[in-house]
């Protein structure tokens, strides 16, 4: 890379927001296994940006839960606290999205994709020894966060490489090396770690693709998570090209990506929740 190149994709991830300090509590108490549903609620509580849109997604017609819940501990009771920690965390990506851009890029089914990808991510997590659920969420939401990045910053090098990818069936990770010279998992990359997230978080969203894949547990589940969201079109993240799973995730999830998705049974109440935490 040139050091042209580092210091405008360097720039480029500076000038992203923070992720917000709730968030970033919430990220914490996911990752420590003694937290309590009360220190998740007094986290929150003090969000009310965060409160209403939780509030808001429990109270939908989706749960149709017996009564209104009004509060954040009634809805960490009804709901349960992984699926509040997830609601959590996908209102914060949200947040961060651009309501519109010059690239053309769909933020509302790049959304739907990358939940669609967290859920899926987090259930094949139960087929191996060394990936941990909300981890897998957590990856598998933020994966292609890089597009967000060239989104809002390079968005017209961004829209060649998207039009591109959309009209030949290529990889949107090789047209754009080819248009930027750095695809979307390595500014992905630059800006979890700009977050702070763990290393192997880092990790994982860096070495995702076939092109530069690591063998590891959670890179499985949230490679294999993509490609049934994308194979299912679960949303669409502008990469119309779909991996077949190499041997090593084979091995590791239990089959090719057809026998893994026939063996997931129905997965449109996993898409349909998708939908509802994408409308907040």
């Amino acid at each position: 890379m040139s050091p042209e190149l580092s210091q405008r994709l360097t720039a480029a991830v500076e000038s992203m927001p923070a992720f917000p300090k709730s968030v970033q509590r919430i990220l914490e108490l996911t990752r420590d296994v003694n937290s309590t549903p009360k220190e998740l609620v007094e986290v929150i509580d003090k969000d009310p940006v965060v409160t209403v849109k939780i509030l808001k997604v429990v109270n939908s017609a989706y749960y149709s839960l017996p009564k209104q819940i009004t509060s954040i501990g009634n809805a960490v009771v009804y709901m349960g606290f992984n699926t509040i920690k997830n609601l959590a965390l996908s209102i914060a990506a949200i947040g961060m999205l651009p309501k519109d851009n010059e690239s053309g890029f769909d933020a509302q089914q790049y959304l739907l994709h990358s939940l669609a990808t967290a859920a899926l991510a987090k259930q094949l997590a139960s087929r191996v020894d060394n990936a941990d659920p909300m981890d897998c969420f957590i990856a598998g939401l933020l994966h292609d966060f890089g597009k967000v990045v060239f989104a809002q910053m390079m968005p017209k090098e961004f829209k060649v490489a998207l039009l591109h990818s959309q009209a030949t069936g290529e990889a949107l990770h090789t047209a754009l090396q080819r248009e930027i010279g750095a695809d979307h998992v390595l500014v992905g990359a630059m800006l979890v770690e700009k977050w702070r997230f763990a290393p192997h978080l880092i990790e994982t969203i860096r070495h995702q693709h076939p092109s530069n894949f690591k063998d590891t547990d959670m890179i499985a589940c949230v490679f294999g998570a993509n490609q049934i969201s994308k194979k299912l079109k679960f949303g669409f993240g502008g990469n119309p090209f779909i991996d077949e799973f190499p041997a090593s995730v084979q091995k590791r999830l239990g089959g090719s990506l057809d026998e893994v998705i026939a063996s997931l049974g129905d997965l449109n109440p996993l898409f349909e929740e998708a939908q509802v935490f994408a409308k907040v």
